[in-house]
């Protein structure tokens, strides 16, 4: 059997639904050589900007998240479906899919940024829908909300996240795909498969765009140590850790002690997961600049910028603050759909 286009045409592809996932194992190979096949199958698993088919998907697209959501579709060579909201007087939201689904798997996009509660009943509530065309219902929540709430803090605290794991899986959802969710523990409170994504490949390929000088990455605390690690591996230079106090009832933050000998003169990028009211970034840098840095960026996947935290910010000596679009707003200049995509087949 010769590989031709039609053969590449999602609607033509081992039976749809099974047929990609055999493709990869290599349970089908039927024509040509086994290298040609294992390459061309490599290729389109491992880069999802080469992907020509990948089957049957419809995509539907929350009110938080509708960029991001279609260019999810894109990717996935997938139908789109928006959704409509209306929000009611008394707050209620009212959702409504506009069309219906394509037989086959359902992915829904929709972040749980704030108004967290209002955008997370949102989410469940087009999942919900979404099961009834389809059994496989794949849950995209690039920003997940209540993921800092993944255990015990204080004695009678609840953990939320639990609760809100169950109820995605109440909802229908079959699969949950989060990206750089704060706290990786949060994922074992799902009890049906899910997965997070790191965004910092796609990050790092912003910076790499950008002329900085004898660039340094900086986590803006020990806890960052990871990330600091993959970003500066990724991004081929050096990276430090500041140390960070946090008190838990005020959630105050001050930075105790680090080594900065490596700092004056040089550009710095401040890499975390998420920016809320910017209180830890505002401190690094403050610290930062004492010691004689140049510029200093801030990267990171969610941007929340809780009030005036991007104000503080920049107020600080930030010059430039880098998000991903898991949450729309200006600072979103980083695509994490190709991540995304590649995640959810």
């Amino acid at each position: 059997m010769i590989f031709t286009k039609k053969h590449y045409d999602r609607q033509h592809v081992f039976g749809l639904e099974k047929g990609i996932n055999h493709f990869y194992h290599g349970s089908i190979v039927t024509g040509g050589s086994k290298s040609h096949n294992y390459e061309l199958s490599s290729k389109l698993k491992n880069d999802p900007n080469s992907m020509t088919f990948v089957g049957n998907f419809t995509v539907i697209g929350g009110k938080a998240t509708e960029d991001l959501a279609r260019k999810i579709a894109t990717k996935l060579k997938g139908k789109y479906l928006k959704s409509e909201l209306r929000i009611f007087p008394d707050g209620e939201s009212k959702i409504t899919v506009s069309g219906k689904p394509k037989n086959g798997k359902i992915v829904v996009v929709q972040s749980t940024y704030p108004p967290v509660d209002s955008n997370l009943i949102q989410a469940l509530s087009l999942v919900s829908k979404a099961r009834k065309y389809s059994s496989q219902v794949y849950t995209v929540v690039p920003y997940l909300g209540y993921a800092r709430q993944d255990k015990e803090f204080l004695p009678g605290e609840v953990i939320t996240m639990s609760l809100v794991a169950n109820m995605f899986k109440a909802a229908g959802a079959t699969k949950v795909i989060v990206v750089d969710i704060h706290s990786k523990m949060a994922l074992n409170h799902f009890k049906i498969p899910a997965k997070n994504v790191s965004a910092i490949s796609e990050l790092v390929k912003y910076f790499k765009k950008l002329k900085l000088k004898d660039p340094l990455v900086v986590s803006p605390d020990l806890g960052g140590i990871a990330r600091a690690r993959e970003f500066a591996k990724l991004f081929g230079t050096k990276f430090i850790a500041l140390r960070k106090q946090r008190d838990r009832k005020t959630g105050s933050v001050v930075i105790r002690s680090a080594n900065q000998k490596q700092v004056r003169g040089r550009d710095m990028i401040l890499v975390d997961d998420m920016i809320s009211t910017g209180g830890s970034i505002v401190k690094a840098a403050e610290f930062l600049k004492k010691q004689k840095c140049r510029n200093i960026y801030a990267a990171c996947t969610h941007a929340l910028l809780i009030g005036d935290a991007e104000k503080r910010i920049r107020k600080a000596g930030v010059s430039k603050i880098v998000s991903t679009n898991t949450i729309p707003r200006k600072t979103a200049v980083v695509d994490v759909s190709p991540v995304i995509s590649k995640a959810i087949i």
